[in-house]
Order: structure tokens, then sequence, then C-alpha cells
């Protein structure tokens, strides 16, 4: 399926709720998607030993949080770099700002966006926060959130039916992809275990956060006109919806 123009999309979901399968089937679907990491920019530019990276190191080093602004502008690098925005600072001193801080949140930029439907993405990992969405407002014009909606009580039940083989990372669930042979992992033959976090009550108390921080995130899209909310048990129950929201906005 094809876009007519450019789709810039958020998928809001709790911990659980296949936000990561939607993410691998929508780009499937529609190949002029692309999908951004703010967690896979910002190991890239450690590991590069970029300016920010550096930054985010010494601050990960010190156990603080990286800085918003450090994470705005691995995403505007990024958008840069694959020419789906350009940017202007409206002035000389705005420009000297940013470029000996690096943590410009796009208040000083001027930009200008490409509705090229091939300049598709879906950001993963950032906003977490309606503080971080007004920064990211700054910089781009996010035109699909996407408010993914299972019950806690399927997530958990599908969290606890979840095994690993922690050697490769291959995950399987004893109810929609379970191993070939019960406890064994399918190419070594290995144990399968339970990770320690897919506890229940752990689970239960971090879905209950995720309700608490989201709310806030999801008001904010709500007021810009952008938020669209998805129920479903099952993936496989949401995918259909969810491609044909995205093909009746930008199909």
């Amino acid at each position: 399926m094809q876009l007519a123009r450019a789709a810039r999309i958020i998928l809001v979901g709790a911990p659980g709720v296949g936000k990561g399968t939607q993410a691998e089937r929508l780009m499937k679907r529609f190949p002029q998607v692309s999908a951004i990491s703010s967690g896979d920019l910002l190991r890239e530019n450690v590991r590069n030993k970029t300016p920010l990276g550096v930054k985010a190191e010494s601050r990960m080093k010190a156990g603080a949080l990286v800085p918003d602004g450090v994470i705005i502008n691995l995403i505007l690098g990024e958008l840069q770099g694959r020419n789906w925005i350009s940017t202007r600072t409206e002035s000389p001193a705005a420009a000297a700002v940013e470029t000996e801080h690096g943590e410009n949140s796009g208040s000083l930029l001027k930009t200008e966006q490409s509705d090229d439907p091939g300049a598709s993405f879906i950001l993963d990992g950032f906003p977490r926060t309606a503080v971080q969405a007004s920064q990211l407002d700054a910089l781009i014009t996010i035109n699909l959130v996407v408010n993914i909606l299972t019950p806690a009580s399927i997530i958990i039940d599908r969290i606890g039916s979840r095994r690993v083989h922690a050697a490769s990372g291959r995950v399987y669930n004893s109810t929609f992809n379970p191993p070939k042979v019960e406890g064994k992992d399918d190419v070594t033959g290995e144990p399968l275990t339970r990770r320690d976090d897919d506890d229940p009550e752990t689970w239960k108390a971090r879905l209950r956060k995720f309700e608490e921080t989201s709310r806030p995130l999801l008001e904010h899209y709500q007021r810009k006109g952008v938020l669209w909310t998805v129920q479903g048990d099952s993936s496989d129950e949401i995918s259909p919806k969810l491609f044909g929201e995205i093909e009746r906005r930008f199909g």
C-alpha cells in the first residue's frame, strides 16, 4: 500500500501491549514508513563518540538522565540526514547557543518538513511526557498519535505465558508463539526461562505507573487533534484497524 503524503506517527501503549509488533507490521504493510528509535540513535552516537554522544555518555556515567535537548538534537540530526526536515536559526547568536550547548529544544530553530510520503516514520521512545511532546512540536509536526489499548488482565496473562532463551534473546509465548517442544528453545534445545521481572505483581505496578504518566501526554495530543485510540485483545485484532486508519488518513 502506497501513502499519498508523509505520516509522522507515535505509538503510545502500556508495556506489553505490542507496540513493537504493530510498528513492524506497519512498516511491512506501508514500505514508505521507517522506524526512528531515540534509544538506537543514542546508542549509535555514544558508540561513535559524536559530540552529542560524548555529552550523553558523561551524563549517564554520572548517573544522570540524558537531557531532553540532547535527544531532540539526535532526532533532528537523523531527520536532517534523511532530508526530511530543513532548519535555519533565527540569528547567528541563536546558532552559537545551539552549537555551544547542544541542547536546543527546537525553540531557536525554524523548520520546514517534507510532506513526501517517503518521509514517513514511526518515532519510538520519545516523547514520554507532555513536556517532551511540546519540545518535539517545535521541531516537527506529528500528525498521528495512536493510543493502543488492551485490558491489563490480558497483558498480565500474556506476560505470564512468556518464556525466553536467555543466551539468544528469543522469546516464546505458550498462547500464540509456543516452542516446538514445551520448555525448550527451538534452535538449541536448551531450557527456556522466565524473566525475573515478569512477575504479575511487578507488571500490575508498571501498568498503573504507565496509566498515570501517560495521561498528560495523551491529553496533549488530544488537544492537538491528532490522537486516535484503538482497542483490542490481541495484535491480530488491532492491526487491521490500524491499517485502515493509516489508509484513511494518508492513503
